[in-house]
């Protein structure tokens, strides 16, 4: 009896306040959308860190056995050519840490942005062998103003191909990912206030609506919970609705846009579903969060329960 209250307050909460309600779903759809974009940008700086290397880091790339470059006409660099690298790395001052890439690595960082729409390796990808790739050592740097002195280091080294100072190549692309991050969620955080207050008029209008059953209940001992749980419920459906229109949103992007820059733009290994799973997880629960914690203090200020 009292779940068929319940559900039946529900139903003429959702009924009496329909334009309100859309608009908390609008406002929840559109601001976790922007949380769920941002989520994904930023998992794509970190997947793009991972396959290209931070900006703390020089790439010390050794001569293959088909390089074009001045420095290699002496072909594929040797091991005591590349241990002579790890010994200087490993003694300078200049050098945080540092890793080595074999072609194996290489060659399958290669594949990650030379693939097509299907995610098959493309007419490039197709024609390259593993023994075509380069072996590189990744070195961090102790300081981003010891790049310098590191090339200097190393440049002149029996088998070093190229070095690329990856703060120089990778700094417009990582600012540009970071200014769209930070516009999304400030973006987001300004439309997820707009929805907290949306949730607060949303509860206070139906608190009016429903003043005089709400006090027949205080009368009758009615705890505090089995008044407000019609209220909650409410806010909570239209917060499930917006997140699952979010969700909806982050699939549509995932679907067509990604592949599209996948295709279109091979400078940069792209954001896979994990990524879009764990973004749209991280809404479901914000959206929850938002019905839930406002609502709640909502109506122990309105219906003072």
């Amino acid at each position: 009896m009292q779940l068929r209250y319940v559900a039946t307050e529900l139903g003429n909460g959702l009924r009496r306040n329909v334009s309100m309600t859309i608009a908390v779903i609008l406002t929840i759809w559109i601001s976790l959308t922007l949380v769920g974009l941002g989520l994904l940008i930023r998992a794509q700086v970190e997947t793009s860190e991972r396959t290209l290397g931070s900006r703390l880091e020089l790439k010390i790339v050794f001569c293959a056995e088909n390089s074009q470059t001045p420095a290699c006409v002496g072909g594929q660099a040797t091991q005591q050519q590349e241990k002579a690298v790890e010994r200087v790395l490993s003694t300078s001052e200049y050098v945080d840490s540092y890793r080595y890439e074999s072609r194996d690595v290489a060659y399958q960082r290669f594949l990650a942005t030379h693939t097509d729409r299907a995610g098959n390796p493309d007419a490039i990808a197709s024609e390259l062998r593993v023994s075509d790739m380069s072996t590189a050592y990744w070195a961090t740097l102790a300081d981003p103003d010891d790049n310098v002195a590191l090339v200097s280091q190393v440049r002149n080294l029996a088998g070093v191909g190229q070095i690329f100072d990856l703060r120089k190549e990778l700094d417009p692309i990582y600012r540009m990912l970071n200014a769209l991050k930070w516009l999304a969620l400030g973006g987001a955080a300004l439309l997820v206030l707009a929805a907290v207050l949306q949730v607060s008029n949303t509860i206070r209008l139906a608190a009016m609506a429903r003043r005089r059953e709400i006090g027949i209940m205080r009368l009758v001992g009615a705890s505090s919970l089995y008044i407000q749980l019609p209220f909650v419920l409410e806010v909570v459906v239209s917060a499930l609705v917006g997140a699952a229109l979010a969700c909806g949103s982050v699939v549509t992007v995932m679907v067509f846009f990604v592949p599209w820059l996948r295709e279109h733009v091979r400078v940069l290994p792209w954001v896979n579903w994990g990524d879009a799973v764990d973004a749209m997880g991280f809404i479901v629960a914000i959206a929850l969060a938002l019905a839930v914690i406002p609502t709640l203090l909502m109506t122990r200020k309105y219906l003072k329960v």
